[in-house]
């Protein structure tokens, strides 16, 4: 027990809220400042290469399955794991030391869940009044709100109707029918008060620009009576209502909170990033900068009164939405201390603002962007582009930016790229074949960049890591078809003319999508010659930060190649050993080491998935420590907890035709 008290005095003089405490893990980040660091450090640069499986928790007789979707990351209070499994988010509890099964949670919503609008999930929330009572919190696929006894596994009947909050209550439009909105992340507690975002269905090819608004809420933990409610589109007399030109605040929906939410529970705040509006690649008819969509909002937790937004896109129409948790971290810039809130974006740039006033801490100004030309459509002439730190990732394309690894290889992907409108961040899509133009090809990719998996913060060197792809994207619009949708025009990447523009460019073989999936799915880089990437590598890395200064300090990439490029007739003598795979690796940091792994990205939606290593670098240089085998890429972000003396690292796994399992690293 000597080292564990040790370790909770090394955790004790960490700063203020960062950093998960006392050996356990209670929130999804770590702490609710979603920094995703322990200051455990059993396993360390010493013994890490011996870590080896110390047990397995199967998630395949629990519901329907979707393996690659389980995002769960699972917290630990007490010596047991909190977490969902299958489609239906069964809740487990789960002995911390041997994976045993201690209860499970199951709610059959009928219909309400067999239409869920988001089968991914990525945890729960954990509440405590430091006596006796303690709380999971939960929601549910079919969009209810419940609390469960921590000990039990039981309902708790004085919350809500029997332990269940309706959800799609009070949201000021008509009924809210099954499908139409629902949740990917779980709820936040701050200062007692269950805050939840929403999520809602993909809006690359809406049937309607009516939609359902994804408004934030805060309930009693105890009771849960909603106490507020915050407008993410707002109404007639309300600041903001102006950007929605020609009343369409009225009828414009989405805007929600899908990505994991952030709170301060000193301060008393919880931030919120919200989502771009219905139809994420035209926006026609909500013309307008559109408050107060893809914002990072600090809102009151206990009243829901706004403290201040900032917008990081205008009027979005390239699905650039805030998707990643925002990160509390506290730093010292040029001498003065500062409590700031990061926020990684699709585009790969990162935010870096005061928590408390929502002020860039480094210059942000607004830059002038293309144009767009598609009728109907107005772009905001600039766009905000921090100055420091500088972007994660490459923004826009060139023809230095092409694969050149022969010159034939080149030549090839010159005469492809031709076949496209490209150039600088924030190229508008544009009407498909106009001017003999596929589409816009921008970079990066509309699903990032970084997304949901977020960064990671080292709260004792001020380090901020992220992991990025490297991978274009074809936005095309097509004049929608009535029967289909009321919008003037809809599409992008593969729906709209992925397919299509990839044979006509050559880029593919006929038949095969150029661009697969959409929101959060997969996408395939084959785009390129001979159906290879059309960008140079790395294709996947991760990237080193000093919040303290803005500056980068490191960047690796994220292993070798994918096997699919490697193995490739063209690629044979050439070294890919440093190109990456493009796999969102989902990072950890503890007192010692980094830590990454094969996660979801490009190639893991076919058969057997991408790759699936799990990593372990030198935080300070990147080097890479130790590299071993899962059973599958990783789902879910890693999180670490000591639990009889011993540290173990849990993440979840899983791919098409490979069940998903929680995995228990452990040192022996």
């Amino acid at each position: 027990m000597v080292r564990l008290i040790l370790l909770l005095a090394v955790s004790g003089r960490l700063p203020a809220q960062q950093g998960a405490k006392n050996g356990e893990w209670l929130y999804y980040g770590g702490d609710a400042g979603n920094t995703k660091y322990s200051p455990l450090d059993q396993i360390n640069a010493s013994n890490v290469k011996q870590l080896e499986i110390a047990w397995r928790w199967k998630a395949e007789n629990f519901g329907p399955r979707a393996d690659y979707l389980w995002e769960v990351t699972p917290l630990m209070v007490k010596g047991v794991l909190y977490f969902t499994a299958g489609s239906r988010r069964d809740v487990v509890a789960v002995d911390a030391a041997t994976g045993e099964t201690l209860w499970m949670f199951r709610l059959d919503e009928g219909e309400r869940g067999d239409r869920a609008v988001r089968t991914q999930n990525r945890g729960l929330a954990y509440w405590t009044d430091g006596k006796n009572d303690s709380r999971i919190l939960l929601i549910t696929p079919g969009f209810q709100l419940v609390a469960i006894d921590a000990k039990t596994g039981r309902a708790i009947p004085g919350f809500g109707k029997d332990g269940i909050v309706d959800l799609t209550e009070g949201l000021d439009r008509d009924v809210v029918k099954p499908g139409q909105i629902g949740s990917s992340s779980p709820a936040i507690v701050i200062r007692d008060v269950v805050v939840t975002g929403a999520a809602l269905l993909a809006g690359t090819a809406p049937a309607s620009m009516e939609n359902v608004p994804g408004y934030i809420r805060g309930f009693d933990v105890r009771t849960g009576k909603r106490i507020w409610t915050f407008r993410t589109v707002p109404h007639a007399g309300e600041e903001g209502v102006e950007t929605w030109e020609k009343d369409s605040w009225k009828y414009t929906g989405n805007t929600g909170a899908w990505a994991p939410l952030a709170g301060d529970e000193e301060l008393g705040y919880v931030y919120i990033p919200v989502e771009a509006p219905t139809g994420d690649f035209y926006g026609g008819h909500r013309l307008g900068n559109n408050l107060f969509a893809d914002c990072l909002v600090a809102l009151d937790a206990k009243t829901g009164k706004r403290i201040w937004y900032y917008q990081i896109i205008h009027h979005d129409i390239w699905d650039y939405e805030p998707s990643s948790p925002p990160m509390l971290a506290d730093v010292t810039v040029e001498g003065k201390k500062i409590k700031t809130i990061s926020l990684v974006t699709k585009f790969a740039s990162l935010f870096v603002l005061d928590r408390v006033t929502g002020k860039p801490v480094w210059p942000i100004p607004e830059v002038p962007v293309p144009q767009s030309d598609v009728p109907g459509e107005r772009t905001s002439p600039t766009q905000p582009i921090p100055t420091r730190p500088a972007a994660f990732d490459r923004q826009g394309i060139t023809e230095d930016d092409l694969i050149d690894f022969t010159p034939e290889l080149k030549a090839e992907a010159v005469k492809i790229l031709g076949q496209y409108r490209y150039g600088p961040l924030f190229l508008p899509p544009r009407v498909r074949d106009a001017d003999g133009k596929i589409g816009s090809l921008i970079l990066p990719h509309h699903t990032g960049g970084a997304n949901w998996p977020g960064g990671a913060f080292d709260p004792e060197t001020g380090m901020f890591y992220v992991a990025s792809l490297t991978n274009p994207d074809v936005l095309a619009l097509t004049v929608a078809d009535p029967k289909r949708s009321d919008m003037a025009y809809v599409g992008g990447g593969a729906r709209a003319g992925g397919a299509a523009g990839a044979a006509k460019a050559g880029a593919t073989p006929t038949g095969q999508p150029a661009l697969g999936g959409g929101g959060e799915g997969a996408i395939r880089p084959n785009i390129g010659p001979r159906g290879l990437p059309l960008i140079k590598p790395p294709w996947g890395r991760i990237t080193a930060i000093n919040l303290n200064t803005g500056d980068h300090v490191w960047m690796v990439d994220n292993g070798e190649a994918p096997d699919a490029v490697k193995n490739h007739p063209a690629m044979k003598g050439i070294d890919l050993s440093h190109a990456g795979k493009p796999e969102r690796s989902p990072l950890m940091v503890t007192k010692t080491l980094l830590f990454g792994a094969d996660g979801a990205g490009l190639f893991n939606a076919g058969p057997g998935g991408g790759g699936k290593n799990f990593r372990a670098y030198d935080k300070k240089t990147g080097a890479l420590i130790h590299e071993m085998a899962l059973p599958a890429n990783a789902t879910g972000i890693p999180m670490t907890y000591m639990v009889n003396d011993k540290q173990y690292i849990v993440v979840a796994t899983g791919a098409r035709g490979i069940p998903a399992e929680l995995i228990a690293l452990a040192v022996p």
